[in-house]
């Protein structure tokens, strides 16, 4: 895959919204530059017999909870308010067939990345996926889903058909939804602490809610980081440094990405599946799905596998998510949502919008992260493990094609990561 043809059709993306939203013509040579030494990872070498009808995967039309039932593990429903009228779906493992029971289990909140939802811990089955696995080591496993997600769609006065219903980022998801989610896992299990592991945007706002309420930090006994994602400025991905180089014409992005949900225009997803993906090895399917094309595809997945995660991803989410990972990327800080000079004053009464206190993150973290991750960038990864008060360590993948998503849907990932994660959380995990 050549650096021009790269070049010539992402650039043909941009040039067009120079046209409509008279951008400056100099964003393209800076593109270009940018553009010239991104390292895009080999398509699966797919034909149309690999990927199987999506009713033919059994996990392709099960929900969580038949899912989980279907391997004769314990799972319940439970449904969490926050302040701000979000309906919250909240999916509980409780044990195996020998041991369903959760008494006495300390229990694991589980939280999903952007675009994705609670079964992304579960969808590769047994023994692969972390909710199982911590299931069989004797956890109480609770995996959240984020506001906006395809199990938590329900408010109790919007719809998703209202403008007011998407005006939150992950912001709102830190502020809110998991503390309200922690409080409730507290109250039912009768815990004073939980440990919590979030993929990607969920440890974005876990740094959030320690940030506006440190208080949590004593809700907490260890909290792991699978491919943290706080600082951004040096993401690969094309589809967020693209964006970043459209933020001064906030309207182009919006018409590009959807206005209040998530909902990337055909044509824009389109250029970048040209960028990505060899028309001649790998199907439409996977080209036309925007969780792969924002985070980038290994070998580490399972290709029997991809109808499944075709079927229940991406899970939803705002455009105002988009925007506000966007902002990171071209700011280089971690901060709250960028409203402009004169929003920011109105809001924060001050021109730039407030950075978030890492420092205010008191427990014991672990971040594991790998080299061909598109979104969670080795340097920006010590940036945030140097700006830690209480870091246990930041650990690589080693394996070097081992990418974003392979945190959740990776054939390795049990060896590769989740052992580690178990050693530290029986390690730390204790005085529950």
């Amino acid at each position: 895959m050549t650096s021009s043809r790269i070049l010539v059709s992402v650039i043909a993306l941009l040039a067009t919204s120079v046209v409509s939203a008279k951008i400056a013509p100099e964003v393209l040579d800076v593109l270009n530059k940018e553009l010239q030494d991104l390292d895009f990872p080999e398509a699966f070498n797919l034909t149309s017999s690999d990927l199987v009808a999506r009713d033919e995967h059994p996990h392709a039309n099960m929900n969580v909870a038949e899912l989980v039932t279907y391997y004769e593990y314990k799972v319940e429903k439970h449904t969490i308010r926050t302040t701000d009228g979000y309906i919250l779906e909240v999916h509980r493992i409780t044990g195996n067939k020998a041991n369903p029971k959760p008494n006495g289990k300390p229990a694991v909140f589980l939280m999903h990345g952007l675009l994705c939802s609670s079964m992304d811990w579960v969808i590769t089955g047994p023994g692969r996926g972390l909710g199982f696995i911590l299931a069989d080591a004797g956890y109480d496993v609770w995996m959240g889903n984020a506001r906006g997600t395809r199990y938590s769609r329900k408010h109790a006065e919007l719809t998703t058909d209202d403008a007011k219903y998407w005006d939150f980022s992950w912001h709102e998801m830190g502020k809110y939804d998991l503390p309200v989610t922690i409080d409730y896992i507290l109250k039912r299990t009768g815990h004073k602490k939980i440990a919590y592991i979030g993929h990607s945007q969920g440890s974005t706002a876990f740094s959030v809610m320690m940030s506006e309420y440190p208080e949590y930090n004593d809700k907490i006994t260890i909290m792991s980081a699978l491919a943290p994602v706080s600082y951004c400025s040096h993401m690969t991905s094309p589809v967020f440094k693209t964006l970043s180089l459209l933020m001064p014409a906030l309207n182009v992005v919006l018409e590009l990405l959807g206005k209040h949900e998530f909902k990337p225009s055909g044509e824009f997803f389109k250029k970048f599946a040209g960028v990505v993906c060899k028309e001649s090895s790998i199907t439409n399917a996977i080209c036309s799905n925007s969780l792969f094309l924002i985070c980038g595809f290994s070998e580490e997945l399972d290709k029997e596998l991809l109808p499944a995660i075709l079927a229940h991803d991406s899970a939803g989410a705002s455009t105002k998510q988009i925007v506000h990972f966007t902002q990171l990327v071209k700011s280089g800080h971690f901060r709250q949502f960028d409203h402009g000079w004169w929003g920011n004053f109105k809001k924060y009464f001050s021109f730039k919008p407030p950075s978030y206190k890492l420092e205010n993150v008191k427990v014991p973290v672990t971040l594991h992260y790998a080299v061909n991750d598109w979104l969670s960038v080795p340097i920006d990864v010590e940036k945030v493990h140097s700006k830690l008060p209480n870091a246990i360590g930041k650990f690589r993948v080693p394996r070097d094609k081992f990418n974003h998503m392979d945190f959740v849907w990776g054939k390795n990932v049990k060896t590769l990561v989740y052992d580690k994660v178990l050693k530290f959380l029986a390690k730390y995990h204790h005085d529950y």
